[in-house]
């Protein structure tokens, strides 16, 4: 005898207390789930139940038995969303993605530990250096910008070219170790309703809250340091407003805050501050990325790179003036603290 439910894994479990008399042989399969049915074009005194969570078929003919169980067919009516189908492998569910700027050692180098630990994910790079790059990998996709285009505008090319459910966003100074379980953020986001979830950095969760005080005249912003509460399920992780530059996170979502392009140097929370009221954000320590050394470059032609690189990281007081006043127009603020 079989039986076949055309959606596979389907809960469903089926009794059959008289199979073995000729006279008076009946089949109850339940669902939990969904509802049932057969293909099999047969009178309701044979099967009774159709289109309902019990399906009974009431024959003495196991050759027409078997035949009607071969066509059953089961309709899920509940939406399962914290399930996912274990069959997806990693690499389709997640890019990786990152800017870079007069940093190919760096990048090299993060790009080599991701390959250590995750040999086929595809890792989308945004360069707005000097010089493009020509990486020997099939399973990077690599952007050159304008020189000195920015750090936001990089991100936006960068996330932009992504086409799997979810993002992760690194550094190009990162290191991947045995202790990055990107598995486990995507097993976050899969279950609760987090939009972004951020790791560690060699420790540093970088995790802050955002407060906003409403007032006719612009409203002020509190960052304050910490987390608001623990994440129901994961107990070593929590709710927070922002996170350090290790996160994972829905690919659509981040996409529909975006990043400000005008934002070209040093900028980070803004894009929390952006998403304030739109984006749930958490945090999960436990998953932890290294970072590579600062120690001063021997090669001459990278430490000129590293002392070019140190110039632009740094904002002008005039860059700085700019982000402020963008900041508190695009936000309607009067203050922050």
């Amino acid at each position: 005898m079989q039986s076949q439910a055309l959606a596979s894994g389907a809960p469903m479990s089926f009794s059959h207390p008289n199979m073995l008399c000729p006279l008076a042989g009946h089949v109850t399969l339940t669902a939990s789930l969904g509802t049932l049915n057969t293909l099999a074009d047969l009178p309701d005194s044979v099967v009774r139940g159709r289109g309902q969570k019990q399906l009974t078929i009431s024959t003495s003919d196991r050759k027409l038995l078997n035949f009607i169980l071969q066509h059953v067919t089961y309709t899920s009516t509940v939406y399962q969303h914290h399930r996912v189908d274990v069959e997806r492998k990693l690499r389709d569910l997640v890019t990786i993605a990152t800017k870079t700027f007069l940093r190919p050692h760096k990048l090299m180098t993060m790009l080599r530990s991701v390959r250590e630990y995750y040999p086929d994910l595809t890792v989308i790079v945004a360069d707005d250096s000097k010089e493009p790059l020509k990486i020997n990998d099939s399973h990077v996709e690599y952007y050159s910008m304008p020189f000195g285009k920015g750090w936001f505008a990089g991100r936006n090319l960068a996330i932009s070219q992504v086409t799997t459910k979810y993002v992760l966003w690194v550094d190009d100074d990162f290191l991947f170790t045995t202790k990055t379980k990107i598995e486990k953020l995507v097993d976050v986001l899969e279950k609760t309703e987090l939009d972004v979830v951020g790791g560690s950095v060699l420790g540093n969760v970088f995790q802050f809250k955002l407060l906003l005080e409403q007032s006719e005249n612009g409203d002020c912003i509190h960052r304050r340091s910490g987390s608001f509460q623990p994440l129901d399920g994961f107990p070593s992780c929590v709710v927070t407003s922002g996170v350090v530059n290790f996160f994972l996170a829905h690919t659509e979502r981040l996409l529909r805050v975006g990043f400000d392009p005008r934002l070209q140097r040093v900028a980070h929370s803004e894009f929390f501050i952006d998403g304030l009221g739109s984006l749930f954000v958490g945090s999960c320590p436990d998953v932890i990325i290294g970072h590579q050394a600062h120690s001063p470059e021997v090669d001459l032609e990278l430490a000129a790179l590293e002392k070019t690189y140190s110039k632009y990281r740094a904002n002008t007081n005039a860059q700085i003036q700019f982000k402020l006043a963008l900041h508190y127009f695009k936000n309607h603020l009067q203050c922050s603290t």
